[in-house]
């Protein structure tokens, strides 16, 4: 939902990878004079792996090869559990802390030094199979505040791609000074 905002937010349409990457969308704009934001941060690439969250290292570690990304300008964005709705978390860097698509980026890419956005989606009813619930439909009242945490991690990716992943910390994390 993130990637689609960015795109949607910037006129780019997602479409397939090239062959050599397989498995993902990508939108690319090598200018865009009407982002302010992003003017430090041409050329921009959004992607969205297509496999499965326990797969996204593939998808992700052929894009690096493809467009000779330096992982550490790389911003992985996934959803977490341990955090609770609507909350964001960024590292620079770290382990995957029990999550399966972390845990494949880092097998894929051979190292953990690369910056991470952790969107909390909450763990839900603890007797539901954690599987079923990272999977289903929000909850009503996580819906109708969706839009606006969908806004606020886009607005923390803009962030990493114009000013990196310290200026993101230190806005968007818990403690931080929020940023609206």
């Amino acid at each position: 939902m993130v990637v689609d905002e960015i795109a949607k937010r910037h006129g780019l349409a997602l479409s397939m990878a090239p062959s050599q990457v397989p498995d993902a969308m990508i939108a690319k704009k090598f200018s865009d004079p009407g982002a302010e934001a992003l003017a430090k941060a041409a050329p921009l690439l959004v992607a969205k792996p297509l496999t499965f969250m326990n797969r996204s290292g593939d998808a992700v570690a052929a894009l690096v090869r493809y467009y000779d990304i330096v992982p550490t300008d790389l911003l992985v964005v996934v959803d977490e559990v341990a955090l609770p709705f609507g909350r964001l978390r960024a590292r620079a860097r770290g382990s995957a802390g029990g999550h399966n698509g972390l845990k494949s980026c880092i097998e894929r890419l051979g190292t953990t030094e690369f910056p991470r956005l952790r969107l909390g989606v909450g763990r839900g009813d603890a007797r539901r199979d954690l599987a079923d619930h990272v999977l289903s439909k929000f909850e009503a009242d996580e819906r109708s505040a969706l839009g606006e945490f969908i806004a606020r991690a886009a607005d923390a990716a803009e962030m990493f791609a114009a000013e990196g992943i310290a200026k993101v910390m230190n806005t968007y994390n818990p403690g931080a000074t929020d940023p609206d």
